[in-house]
This record gives C-alpha cells, sequence and structure tokens, in this order.
C-alpha cells in the first residue's frame, strides 16, 4: 500500500524535461478533459476573482499561467477575462520546449499570447514582473525546499498575487484517479503519472509549511471537490 504519510520523491514522466512526441500528445489531451471534469477549471477561476477584486478594468492585467501544458487554461482565461471587462496580457511558461511548440499550434488563433520554454528558476524567468501567476496541478513537481524558495521569489515578481491550484494527498483521491485512469485513459503516461501525482501532492500543513517559510502573511487556503487545494497569495 502507498505511504501517504509524506509527499513522494518519486519521478513522474512529465518531469523529463526533454520527453516529446505523440505519447505527450495525448497525454496533454487527455490531462485537458481531466482537469474539466474533476472542477480543477472551477478553482482556478475562483481564485482569480478573488485577486483581481476592485482591479481598475482600464489597465492591463498580467497572467502568467506555469505549467501551461497545450494551453487551454490560457484560452479559458482569455475568454473569462474579456467576458468580465479586463483587458489582459498572458503568458504562457513550460520548460519543455515540445509542450511549448504544441502550445504555440494549438494556440495559432490567439496571436497575443506569448508563450515562453523557461525555467521558473532561471534568470531569465525571474527578472520577469507579473501581476497574477497562475498555476494548476505544477506545483506537486517541486520539493518543499523549492516551493518555499519560488514562493518568496514570487512575491516579489507578481504586484497582486500567485493562485495554487493542486491535489489533496489522500487515499481516496489516489484509488479513485487509478481507477479512472486505468480503465478510461488511452496514454500509459497518465495512467502512471496521474495516481503518482497524488502521491507527490499535499497535506494541508505541508502547504502551510511552505507559505510560512516563504515569509507570505496574506493568503486564504480552502479544500475544493474534487480533491483539490485552492491557495490564493496576495502579495501587494
Amino acid at each position: 500500500m502507498p505511504d501517504f504519510s509524506t509527499r513522494s520523491t518519486d519521478a513522474e514522466i512529465m518531469d523529463d524535461l526533454d520527453y516529446a512526441g505523440g505519447l505527450m500528445d495525448k497525454t496533454l489531451r487527455e490531462l485537458e478533459i481531466i482537469n474539466k471534469w474533476l472542477g480543477g477549471n472551477a478553482v482556478t477561476f475562483s481564485a482569480l476573482s478573488q485577486l483581481l477584486n476592485g482591479v481598475d478594468r482600464e489597465g492591463t492585467v498580467r497572467i502568467a499561467d506555469l505549467g501551461c501544458g497545450r494551453g487551454d487554461m490560457l484560452a479559458l482565461v482569455d475568454a473569462w477575462a474579456s467576458k468580465r471587462g479586463y483587458k489582459t496580457e498572458l503568458t504562457g511558461i513550460d520548460a519543455n520546449p515540445y509542450i511549448v511548440r504544441a502550445a504555440e499550434h494549438q494556440l495559432k488563433h490567439y496571436p497575443h499570447i506569448r508563450l515562453l520554454a523557461q525555467n521558473i528558476f532561471s534568470p531569465a524567468f525571474r527578472e520577469q514582473k507579473f501581476d497574477v501567476v497562475i498555476g494548476t496541478l505544477f506545483y506537486h513537481h517541486f520539493t518543499q525546499e523549492e516551493l518555499a524558495t519560488f514562493f518568496m521569489q514570487l512575491k516579489h515578481q507578481c504586484t497582486k498575487g500567485f493562485i495554487i491550484n493542486d491535489i489533496h494527498r489522500h487515499p481516496l483521491a489516489y484509488y479513485s484517479i487509478k481507477w479512472l485512469t486505468q480503465t478510461f485513459s488511452r496514454s500509459s503516461m497518465v495512467q502512471y503519472d496521474a495516481p503518482l501525482s497524488v502521491l507527490r501532492a499535499f497535506k494541508k500543513g505541508e502547504l502551510l509549511e511552505c507559505l510560512e517559510k516563504a515569509g507570505i502573511k496574506k493568503y486564504s487556503i480552502r479544500w475544493k471537490w474534487a480533491f483539490r487545494w485552492q491557495v490564493v497569495v496576495w502579495t501587494h
């Protein structure tokens, strides 16, 4: 039986930043579906509403999506913001160049969305400024120490704040996603990575530990269905 007491340090296939090809394409498509049907998108937009509450709609809001995949969240943010009268500058960040090329193809009708192949710990990324940074199923790929360091970095990069939308490590979440992916997925990467991502994910105290080490004081943390943590951090 898996150990749910601590975060797993096992690597996911997705962590290979040089991975490319048809299996990656299939995996990215399936992850979009999983995120949609398990309520993940709603968690992000609820958090975004909180961070942008009271923001002047005459100005431009700079939003970055970390681990952007094929850009599905960027397209959704574009539509969400437009419907509510926000002007945005959207940037997708992914450390895998193949994934960025896939996003460029997927978002070919969104020429205003910028896509960058960058590592979040690189000087090139650190030099950039955003108003809001989004991370959906992104942060569990990093250790506690890396997250504390990165959260400290985001305090200085974001004028409004950042959003964590990630998994609650729980036996029910693990066995549910394992059954769902074994039954419905056609991607061996999804079948391997999805259950492991639960084991690498968070209990509430672990997220609080990272926030505390980063010196972050103003935040909210809520549990959302299905087994998601929604963390909203205000940096201003």
